[in-house]
């Protein structure tokens, strides 16, 4: 009796992310071809969970004219920046047994754009990625060029964003899959970010494990060794590459459907709080990031069912 209610419960969850998608996640991203207004962007965007691409909303910016790997090194090359290194470009991410985080190097924006550019080499893949308003603390000489938040977005969620953060790096460097319990809005000024998503509903599909928590360090020889963080607790974290999946081992990710799309320089990504996401770039990619706390609602609620449901159900 208990086995086939244990059976029933797994059917319904694995029924439904099906249902959820045919009512709710569109087929495609959806483009806007200008900024909303407050009430349409929270109407018909943040309230149902939709992403969008918003076209037209960064023109006003003079970043979006300025702001190339030149412009940079001549405003800010001397500055020095927080950045990841990692052996393979994958920063934050599950790595044999381990959920492994880069080595973090304080480098001269110059010496960054030396190796975008092909001046120079460094060991490993760079990524200036630091996510915690990286853009206000370290590099507060490029705040003139945009705006401190994204006007619209900040009246529609009723609060100001938590953090402002700045993107540049190689094309090698690649954002494992993951979600954020952050509203996001993903401007591209130069370059463009391919970004693979997944709904919330899609989490009977998606597989989560704990692993040790390690970081990678850089040797004086310019190789790397991964040391444990002994004491940090073991870190939930998805094991699966999306664009590789290995189905022999997380056969239920065949449920899951993917949207896929492409922001180029000019554009605006709306990335609901807890959409699952995926990222690559161009090599030298530039964007800024705004990161606006979710309401902990009835819907942060329904994925928290839903996930522990997952979980109890031995789907993960």
């Amino acid at each position: 009796m208990a086995e086939a209610a244990l059976e029933a419960v797994r059917r319904e969850l694995q029924e439904f992310p099906a249902a959820a998608r045919e009512l709710g996640v569109p087929p495609t991203v959806p483009y806007l071809d200008e900024a909303p207004t407050p009430l349409h962007f929270y109407r018909d965007w943040v309230c149902p969970s939709r992403p969008c691409i918003v076209r037209n909303a960064l023109r006003h910016w003079p970043a979006l004219q300025k702001w190339s790997l030149p412009y940079l090194r001549a405003t800010v090359g001397a500055t020095e920046v927080s950045v990841a290194v990692t052996p393979d470009g994958y920063a934050d991410a599950v790595r044999g047994d381990r959920f492994v985080m880069p080595a973090e190097r304080l480098l001269p924006l110059c010496g960054v754009l030396d190796v975008l550019e092909g001046r120079a080499r460094h060991p490993g893949v760079l990524y200036v990625q630091k996510q915690c308003s990286n853009l206000l603390t370290e590099l507060p000489q490029l705040l003139p060029d945009l705006e401190p938040h994204v006007p619209w977005a900040s009246e529609a969620l009723g609060k100001m964003p938590d953090a402002v953060n700045f993107w540049l790096g190689e094309a090698a460097a690649v954002t494992s899959l993951h979600k954020d319990h952050y509203e996001n809005l993903y401007c591209v000024l130069s370059g463009e970010k391919h970004f693979l998503l997944h709904p919330p509903s899609d989490r009977p599909f998606i597989p989560y494990e704990l692993y040790t928590p390690a970081t990678y360090r850089l040797t004086e020889a310019g190789t790397f060794e991964v040391v444990d963080e002994e004491a940090m607790e073991k870190v939930p974290w998805i094991p699966l590459d999306p664009l590789a999946p290995d189905l022999s081992r997380y056969p239920q990710y065949r449920g899951a459907q993917a949207l896929r799309c492409t922001v180029q320089a000019g554009e605006m990504l709306y990335l609901p709080a807890l959409w699952f996401h995926h990222v690559q770039q161009s090599q030298g990619c530039i964007a800024v990031n705004f990161w606006y706390d979710m309401e902990y609602d009835l819907k942060y609620s329904y994925f928290q069912l839903l996930d522990t449901l997952t979980k109890a159900s031995g789907l993960d």
